[in-house]
């Protein structure tokens, strides 16, 4: 589907449709295009088919927006009720196995070639772009629609997550380095942008980094030691309270924590919570989502400044990590407690460790399956889009429910040493599920002590 000429077209209908109360439809047809090309469509009438099984809404833009940020212009935050989301972003990602992960996506969400397909948008672009996608895979009812409609008027249902701001869209960061105070940061103070990854600073963060940020080394937080050279175990309280200060936190900072890989920005930012720094926040999608935003990196050296009084007790938060007493208890009483293994299948069964410095392979007995990647220990498929962003949530909390996993009790996530479960502990306190924890020693701790009981097999 050629694009030239279009864009301008749809912006002009899109926004007539806006003003106006009648449920018509225009098709848009450039000098170049078919007569079967995509339809605009009116409120009213997207109103309409909201519970009509044969039309499906999706939202093309960025997932910071479908989360509930207020992006492009819109006067409210978060998705159409009923929405599903396919970002127009993730058709730009290259990596192995894009064909099918879109493919993928769009079973997940039930986007079929047999439904009318409405996409919407708030900035005249994403919708075309997935639009013309869909078109090239053979689908023909579709229609744009200006979400900026919908957000203006307050009686129509928009959903937001609770929490949304704990990921933040690389546009608010932006404009955060720019000097603004964007929304939800309007009452914070001393604003640090930091870069975690592991290694000097020679191995990651010198290769290209967020503006002003600077780098922590994830060693800084699970030391290697002669005893446990490569376990990453977070080091203990003493340390860390070290570690804060070295660093200039302080228990009122605001920290956006970003990284390369996600996993890692995740790691540190959890972390800091326990600490007791008292807003913690991502990067959503890591650096590419830097970059995608047409954003530079920079490869400065950028350093922090160390504190003498982080302003509070450390661990100011200590709720943030489940300790080994505290899971052993929780796992004698499975009516206020689940404990929760985010890993591989083939981990959760014991036919792989998941690590090539750890030979104990099998689970925690108890441990309900709680997803994680689908190839190894450091695969996120379950909880992230292609972008590496995260994942609508009612799609991995459909995972927790078919796995008998009680979101109203106590819910603690373990890993290998709470790297994955990082991740995931976020995702979940963005959605507002409030009594959460993370096991951070995770199955290596566990299984380093030949005391505790360990199952193999498939629990069924």
């Amino acid at each position: 589907m050629k694009n030239t000429g279009l864009l301008s077209v749809i912006i002009l209908i899109t926004g007539m449709l806006s003003g106006c109360n009648n449920d018509a439809e225009e098709k848009i047809v450039a000098a170049d295009e078919p007569k079967e090309s995509i339809q605009t469509i009116s409120t009213e009438k997207v109103q309409a088919v909201l519970a009509d099984k044969n039309w499906i809404i999706v939202d093309t833009r960025i997932n910071d927006a479908f989360n509930g940020w207020k992006l492009d212009g819109v006067e409210r935050g978060g998705h159409i009720q009923s929405a599903v989301d396919f970002a127009a972003n993730w058709l730009k990602v290259e990596v192995d196995g894009k064909e099918q992960t879109l493919n993928d996506a769009l079973e997940t969400k039930d986007i079929t070639v047999e439904k009318n397909v409405i996409l919407y948008d708030a900035n005249g672009s994403d919708a075309l772009a997935v639009g013309s996608y869909l078109e090239s895979k053979g689908y023909k009812n579709l229609y744009i629609y200006d979400v900026k409609a919908w957000a203006k008027d307050d009686t129509l249902p928009m959903v937001k997550y609770p929490n949304y701001q704990l990921i933040t869209p690389a546009v608010i960061v932006k404009e955060i380095i720019d000097g603004k105070k964007p929304e939800s940061f309007e009452k914070s103070g001393d604003i640090k942008i930091i870069e975690a990854s592991w290694g000097e600073e020679k191995t990651s963060y010198a290769k290209g980094h967020v503006p002003t940020a600077f780098h922590i080394n994830t060693d800084l937080i699970e030391p290697p030691t002669k005893t446990k050279p490569t376990m990453w175990i977070l080091a203990d309280d003493k340390a860390l309270a070290e570690f804060a200060l070295e660093y200039g936190f302080k228990k009122e900072d605001t920290v956006i924590v970003t990284s390369d890989e996600p996993l890692s920005a995740y790691r540190v930012a959890t972390v800091l919570r326990y600490i007791g720094v008292s807003d913690v926040r991502v990067l959503n999608g890591g650096i590419s989502s830097w970059t995608a935003a047409g954003y530079e990196l920079e490869t400065k050296s950028n350093k922090s400044t160390a504190v003498a009084d982080f302003g509070g007790p450390i661990p100011g938060n200590p709720d943030v990590i489940d300790t080994m007493a505290e899971v052993k208890k929780g796992l004698t009483t499975p009516e206020t407690f689940t404990l929760i293994d985010n890993r591989t299948w083939s981990e959760h069964i014991g036919e792989s460790t998941g690590y090539s410095y750890h030979d104990k392979a099998g689970r925690i007995p108890g441990a309900k399956f709680g997803y994680a990647g689908k190839s190894n220990a450091y695969s996120m498929d379950y909880y992230r889009n292609i972008d590496k962003t995260m994942r609508n949530a009612s799609e991995f909390i459909a995972l927790w429910d078919e796995q008998g996993i009680d979101q109203s009790i106590h819910m603690s996530f373990h890993c290998g040493s709470g790297w994955r479960v990082a991740e995931i502990y976020y995702f979940a306190d963005v959605v507002g599920i409030k009594d959460i924890g993370i096991f951070s020693d995770g199955w290596i701790g566990w299984s380093n002590d030949a005391s505790n009981p360990i199952e193999t097999g498939d629990p069924k």
